[in-house]
């Protein structure tokens, strides 16, 4: 538990690089930082090592309070990402906004334009183990995305998400007050 001490202090250190580190914030180590000076932390923010926060351009990452975030952690903004209040991110887990083209024969895929789509998590999600969230998706509050998923598009709140592809397999149903199978558009089976 000692460890978490320097991981504090470490995270206090780094305030003067990141937009903004809220109270009782760390970030193990180690660690790769890309442009954070447009990288705001809310309180409460647990960032485990083997992390990679990168921001390329004018891209924004946002992660709100209360956030746990397990090792090996990925995420890359071109544009305005963000991680609602609550969410639990497993291991292994990548978040990206960005595309890139491919159009130009002869160049690397890596040396060509980007392309960036809204990508945001919403509040008290779920995001299990290995689970990719690629870009141009939207995850609704409180979603459960299982592990090793793959998963673009845009999803509602409470709703159970896996597959790779991934798609809606339970809703939460807000009648009978239960988590309820559903068909692949979020429909419920009786």
């Amino acid at each position: 538990m000692i460890y978490k001490f320097f991981w504090v202090i470490r995270a206090i250190f780094y305030k003067l690089f990141f937009k903004k580190i809220g109270s009782l914030s760390y970030i193990g180590k180690p660690v790769f930082l890309h442009g954070i000076s447009r990288v705001a932390l809310g309180r409460k923010v647990r960032i485990f090592p083997g992390s990679r926060i990168e921001t390329h351009g004018v891209g924004k990452i946002t992660i709100n309070e209360n956030v746990g975030i397990g090792q090996n952690f990925h995420i890359i903004a071109g544009g305005d990402l963000v991680i609602g209040k609550g969410t639990i991110i497993s291991a292994e887990v990548f978040i990206n906004d960005m595309d890139n083209t491919y159009e130009e024969i002869g160049k690397n895929v890596l040396e060509q334009k980007f392309i960036v789509s809204k990508t945001s998590i919403g509040e008290n999600c779920f995001i299990g183990i290995g689970a990719k969230i690629m870009a141009g998706t939207t995850l609704g509050n409180q979603c459960i995305v299982g592990a090793n998923s793959v998963v673009k598009g845009n999803y509602p709140d409470y709703c159970v998400i896996v597959g790779a592809p991934a798609k809606i397999v339970k809703k939460y149903n807000m009648e009978l007050c239960i988590w309820q199978k559903t068909n692949e558009f979020g429909k419920f089976i009786d």
